[in-house]
């Protein structure tokens, strides 16, 4: 008897570990998408204390066999577009929404590098999450850290040097303001004839036109535009006249000591709203990104998640809210416990509300909880098959 009580023990244990494998735990049953990506759905309300429904969709990625990447709504930083079709020019086998956005005209309202292209700077360190390709052999780097950026214009004339930093990258300009738009925001500036804007182009980096009073400069495809917001011109920008070489800098601030070099080199950087947790360790304090305890962190939102686990898979979750009968949303409370049970050493919270929202196979796979339906975003995070040889 007691032989066949452990016997019976372990085929208990056997039970247990294929269903964990085979993903029929709080998780739910897998759904093998494609190579490398897997879909899971979960109803578990143990995650928000029993405080009601919840409903979950999870992406497992490995990337070994597919890519992850940010890309821009309709390719540059004007105008919005809703995940579904972004995915859909992209050919991604999934996607979901990525950084927080200016609802009226689509720019940026973090730090945001798409191509390997800074199209959006930020003064204050916030969380964000860095793809970055290996530098050799092996898996390109999944990084987290709070991070600001600001570019800076240096150049030499009439044998003086100067600096002036650029207040804003691909942003509505400003009066008084020195702004850059490059290739990515537009096919121009899109600005008034209020100010005075400076053609950039070449190699190296040089003045190709001076505009005075006129606007809406074409940027070109291998350059920038400086735009400046007004009538009177610094002693520095003064200076900056036609055929002057120009250097455009990326300074970098990094919380958790980020190489600027692996910045520099990064394909896609995207800035959220709550670093949760960085290489192992717990984040709970969330001041210094501005975040408010009253309004967001400890009020159940929809929430979008990018974090990396122990075995570098990175996951994506797309959690619904605002929908009392169907999910309530999470606090970053609640995330934090999602991601104990997904065992992440690292995670952070992108765009949520009304945004949230999971593209698989070109199917909207939660419920978005805007009542206009699926909202439109500024940029997205897609994942596309990995070639076989790069």
């Amino acid at each position: 008897m007691p032989g066949a009580r452990r016997l019976f023990c372990v085929l208990l244990l056997t039970i247990a570990a294929a269903c964990a494998r085979s993903g029929a735990s709080w998780l739910g049953v897998v759904e093998h998408v494609a190579p490398g990506v897997d879909l899971y759905r979960t109803a578990d309300e143990s995650l928000v204390d029993h405080a009601g429904p919840i409903a979950v969709c999870l992406l497992h990625l490995d990337l070994g066999e597919v890519r992850l990447s940010g890309v821009l709504s309709n390719d540059e930083v004007v105008n919005t577009e809703d995940v579904v079709s972004i995915a859909g020019r992209h050919h991604a086998i999934a996607a979901i929404n990525g950084g927080f956005f200016n609802r009226t005209n689509g720019e940026p309202l973090g730090l945001l590098k798409v191509a390997g292209q800074l199209v959006s700077d930020s003064g204050v360190a916030k969380g964000a999450v860095v793809i970055a390709p290996p530098g050799g052999p092996g898996l390109p780097r999944v990084s987290f850290d709070q991070l600001a950026a600001k570019l800076v214009l240096t150049f030499t004339a009439e044998k003086q040097a100067w600096t002036v930093p650029i207040d804003g990258v691909d942003t509505t300009r400003e009066r008084g303001h020195l702004m850059l738009y490059t290739p990515a925001y537009h096919e121009d500036t899109d600005t008034a004839p209020t100010g005075t804007e400076w053609v950039l182009d070449g190699s190296p980096l040089h003045v190709t036109a001076l505009r005075p009073g006129v606007g809406h400069s074409p940027i070109p495809r291998t350059g920038a535009v400086l735009s400046f917001g007004g009538t009177t011109l610094s002693p520095a920008l003064a200076a900056l006249t036609d055929d002057v070489q120009v250097r455009l800098s990326t300074t970098w601030r990094s919380a958790f000591g980020t190489p600027a070099a692996e910045l520099e080199r990064a394909d896609t950087i995207v800035g959220g709203a709550g670093l949760l947790r960085h290489q192992g360790t717990v984040v709970h304090e969330w001041k210094s990104e501005g975040l408010v305890a009253e309004t967001f962190t400890d009020v159940r939102h929809p929430r979008t998640l990018i974090g990396l686990d122990a075995h570098q898979g990175v996951w994506l979750a797309a959690v619904d809210g605002r929908l009392p009968d169907y999910s309530i949303g999470m606090t970053f409370a609640d995330l934090q416990r999602l991601s104990d049970r997904l065992n992440l050493s690292d995670a952070l919270n992108l765009d949520g509300g009304g945004s949230t929202t999971m593209v698989v196979k070109g199917q909207v796979v939660n419920k978005p909880s805007d009542p206009a339906g699926i909202r439109p975003v500024g940029d997205a995070l897609i994942v596309t098959p990995r070639a076989r040889v790069e």
